[in-house]
């Protein structure tokens, strides 16, 4: 992977299912050129990769404790990950 790119881990508590959390979230990382995913966990939290230059993921990392204008969101933890490829786009599931 490029040293110019960071990959963290978010996990996003709050209301955050079911109010379109993911849909925003994919436009804005997009918007970002951040590659990653975002997916619904068990729990009712929302997980969030996002792998891209240093300056979008920490821009992205604020954007998501506004979210979608539905959501609530409660909490953001964050991890440092390293992924063995890089991922292509951003995906919802």
């Amino acid at each position: 992977m490029d040293e110019g790119c960071a990959c963290k881990c978010f996990v996003v508590s709050g209301w955050v299912q079911g109010v379109s959390f993911r849909a925003y979230t994919r436009a804005k990382a997009r918007g970002l050129g951040i590659a990653g995913y975002a997916r619904n966990l068990a729990d009712g939290r929302v997980e969030v990769l996002a792998c891209g230059d240093p300056t979008a993921v920490e821009s992205i990392h604020r954007w998501l404790w506004e979210g979608s204008p539905a959501s609530r969101v409660t909490a953001v933890a964050v991890v440092d990950v390293e992924v063995e490829s890089y991922p292509q786009g951003f995906v919802i599931s």
